[in-house]
């Protein structure tokens, strides 16, 4: 847990209105340098102060939306902030190089939204429900 001389310094740094929504969505009040940001407003920051942070956790993700999920962090940001990569997507002239006119932007997993997959069968039931036949009278 935070001490109170580092959330008033991230208060100083960040503005309140900022550390108030870090408290909220990350529970804990961090400050660093603005990386990037993606296609879905997500903003990327770094903190190399020793002191301040733990080590490991001196990376992290400001989520756009309110409703977050792992799956709208791009796999470039992902691996950026798993330590996977050492430099940042927009810093990296390899992921700048691999992107290709032939690859679609990344999109988020839409599973329980109005946007998920639904997939349909084009064959033939193979147990059909019984449905009475009534002859006609004679």
């Amino acid at each position: 847990m935070p001490s109170l001389q580092r959330y008033l310094r991230s208060i100083y740094r960040v503005g309140l209105r900022a550390w108030w929504r870090q408290l909220q969505y990350i529970g804990d009040a961090k400050s660093g340098r603005l990386v990037g940001a993606d296609q879905f407003g997500n903003k990327y920051y770094e903190n190399y102060n020793a002191e301040e942070e733990v080590p490991g956790r001196h990376r992290w993700v400001d989520l756009a939306q309110h409703h977050y999920h792992a799956s709208q962090v791009p796999p470039e940001w992902h691996s950026w902030i798993s330590h996977i990569r050492k430099d940042p997507p927009t810093e990296d002239s390899i992921m700048q190089a691999s992107r290709q006119p032939w690859q679609q932007p990344w999109t988020e997993n839409l599973t329980g939204t109005r946007g998920a997959y639904k997939p349909y069968n084009t064959v033939a039931p193979k147990i059909n429900a019984w449905e009475p036949k009534a002859s006609a009278r004679a």
